[in-house]
This record gives C-alpha cells, structure tokens and sequence, in this order.
C-alpha cells in the first residue's frame, strides 16, 4: 500500500475489501470411548458446540459459515469483486467526493469504477460505496489503484491513493495433441482427433460444469465424451475434478464439405478453434478459461494426391479385381498426368502403362477405374503407381496405397 501526502491527514478514510463466498466452518472433534478416564464429557460438550451438527457431532464440518479471514486466491477465469468504501471521519462536510478504481495488469490499465461522476456532498459519518466485478483474463501481478479526490469546506482540493497489490494465479493445466486420420473410402473428407489434458493444479475440487470445443469455421465437431448406448458422461453423473488429477477430453473435427472439395485449402499450417471451459469451485463460484485458437500443421500430400474411393475387403488369389482411386491435385497449378503401372512381386497390374489422363485442374479431381491380381496370398500392399506431369517432367511414385487380404479359393476346407 502508497500514500502519496503521507505527512497530511485527510478527512476521508478508504477501505477496499475483496468480495468472496463465505467457506464452511471446520472444527476439531476430539472423542474417546465411554470407559475412558473423560466419560462421556467429550461427548457432551461437543453436543453442546453450537457449530456442530445436530446427530452427527464427530464431522469436520459444520452447519455454520465463516467469512474470510484473508485475501485468498485469486485465479485466471474468476471475477474479482471488490467493496469500496469511503467514509467521512471528519465533522466537516466535504464536497465534490469522486473515487475512482483502476487495475493495472502487465500489459493495460482497466477503470474498474461504476460511475465517473462526482459526489456533491458528503456529511460526517456519511460514506460512498461502490462495488467493482472484473472476469480475470492475465496471470501474473495485478495492482487495484483506489484515487480518492475532495473539496474541503475551506475550498482546498486534496487528493490521494492506495494501492492494493495481488498475485493471479492459474487454475487448469491445458495440454492439447492432434492426431491426423486418413480419410476413409466413401469420403474424401480428413478427419482431426484432437486430445485434451486438463488437469487441476489448485488446492480445491473443481465441479467441470462444461468443457467444449468451438471449431473454426473451417471444421464441423462432434464430441467423444459420452457412451453411446446410454448417452451419459464417460466420467459419470458428477464431473469433479479433484486437486492434481487430470482428465482426458476426445473431439473429432471434419471439415466442412465446401471446404474439403477444395484440396488446396486445409494445407500447412491451419486453425482448429478454441476450447471453452467452465467450472465451479466449493460453493458455486464459477470460473471460465478459453484457450488461444488452437493451430495444427496439416498433413502434407505434395502436389498430386492419390487416394482410394474403391477396394474389396478380401479377393481370390490370381483372380483380376477392380479398384478406384482418386487423383486430386493439390497444387496452383494446371497437371497433364501420365499414368505407369508397374509391376512387384505380388502385385500385378492389368491394362497399359504409361496412359495419358489429360490435364487436371488446381483442386480438381480425377476417378480412375484400374484392374490388378495378386500373385500371393495374405495380407498384401498395393503398390506400383506413378503419375508423371509432363509440363514440368516431375514424377511422383505411390508405394503402400492400401492392403487388401488375398485367399485361395482351391484350398479344401477341413470338416
């Protein structure tokens, strides 16, 4: 705390008092069996205490509530309420009485004051209140400044300050991971696994009243957080989080179809969105905490991308079987595209390599029927593609495009 005219007594006090919720009263209960030397005065006396509950003497806790004893914790996602008094302990009427409160955080300075207007008069043992809410955005050092301005009746203006220094603290520990997922063989769509680590580093249980994630405009979200059967939380019907434990938090993100047609959109480095968290601490006081936009490098497929639309689960050895791919080009530019099948060990292609497949669009798509038969049974990689552009003479080559599961239809089952 600064006063600045240390030396000069004012006529007006100020008081600042943080605004918080009452806590439960705690007390200590101390019992022993009826043979022991105390009897039942132990018994008795707790009987007696007026904070303790009626039937249930030997809890902790009690049926009364105690306000706080000090400043306390204050911590990022929480309000900060202050009472602000100014009272006249002189027996002068001072007039033009105007208070104002600032809060200076490391990088801006909030006027925190309801109202900017000044008070005419204020009699002896008269006071002006104000109360001042602000939602806690920063960690770190925070200074609430309390300026207090005055006329006395001589017509002489004082002028002085407070300042009231406090600690931010963090509450959640937030840790995120992306998983890339292929797309699947009916969608071209890429699907986003996005993993969230949420751990509570306060000395209090946390209740997790809602924990969600709104996605940029680029994605749709579906949260995996519920069993599906019966619909309910996958960490039951009451979310607490207690002191140092962490939780796990699964979404998948799709990109939304205007999008996902346009190849060259979802490249390098694109946003997900935000998490929005919110929870209560032990008697209902709320705290909220949104995360930055959250940024994922997209997986990378050079300029010409070749997926599978097409491809059966299982087919007979030595058999031909078809398969559709689709070739999409992801770069700026217009592709003419050659086609070369070549031959593995296994893998066998059916038809004529070194087709011409025209000219492809920047985004554009291309399907692509093809023929092949596999030579071996098991488990088998379909490999032996490449595509040519013949405008800059650049070859890409597309090895483990997919597996298929190859049996032999002559074999003699056992009976």
């Amino acid at each position: 705390m600064e006063v600045n005219q240390a030396k000069q007594e004012h006529l007006l006090a100020l008081k600042v008092m943080r605004l918080t919720k009452p806590t439960l009263f705690t007390n200590m209960p101390v019992t022993c069996e009826d043979r022991d030397l105390p009897g039942d005065l132990f018994s008795r006396l707790m009987k007696e205490d007026p904070s303790t509950i009626k039937g249930a003497e030997a809890l902790m806790l009690g049926e009364m509530l105690t306000l706080p004893q000090n400043f306390g914790n204050i911590f990022l996602g929480e309000t900060f309420s202050s009472y602000i008094s100014v009272h006249n302990d002189s027996s002068q009427v001072v007039k033009d009485i105007l208070v104002k409160a600032d809060l200076q955080t490391s990088s801006q300075r909030l006027n925190l004051s309801a109202s900017n207007n000044a008070v005419t008069e204020l009699k002896p043992e008269s006071c002006v209140d104000d109360v001042i809410h602000h939602e806690v955005k920063e960690i770190g050092t925070h200074i609430l400044v309390c300026a207090v301005s005055y006329t006395t009746q001589a017509g002489e203006k004082l002028y002085f300050r407070k300042f009231f220094k406090f600690q931010v603290l963090k509450p959640l520990d937030v840790k995120t991971k992306f998983y890339n997922a292929e797309s699947d063989l009916s969608s071209v769509t890429d699907e986003v696994f996005l993993e969230a680590q949420i751990q509570n580093i306060t000395t209090s249980s946390m209740f997790m009243e809602k924990v969600s994630l709104e996605p940029s405009m680029m994605y749709n979200v579906a949260e995996l957080n519920t069993v599906e059967d019966e619909g309910t939380s996958t960490f039951g019907k009451m979310s607490y989080l207690q002191p140092m434990d962490t939780r796990q938090y699964l979404y998948c993100l799709k990109p939304k179809p205007e999008f996902a047609e346009k190849a060259g959109i979802i490249k390098g480095v694109t946003v997900i969105g935000k998490l929005d968290i919110v929870w209560k601490t032990n008697l209902g006081e709320r705290g909220r905490l949104q995360t930055s936009q959250l940024q994922r490098m997209a997986p990378g497929y050079g300029d010409v991308r070749l997926s599978l639309e097409m491809i059966p689960d299982t087919v007979n050895l030595e058999e031909p079987f078809d398969i559709t791919c689709k070739i999409t080009n992801c770069s700026e530019r217009t592709m003419d595209l050659v086609l070369e099948m070549c031959n593995t060990c296994s893998i066998h292609w059916c038809g004529v390599s070194g087709r011409q497949l025209g000219k492809v669009s920047p985004s554009a798509s291309l399907a692509l029927p093809l023929k092949l038969l596999s030579s071996v049974q098991g488990l088998q990689s379909i490999s032996g593609l490449r595509l040519t552009d013949t405008f800059l003479k650049r070859t890409y080559e597309y090895d483990d495009v997919a597996q298929v599961c190859v049996v032999c239809p002559y074999m003699s089952r056992e009976s």
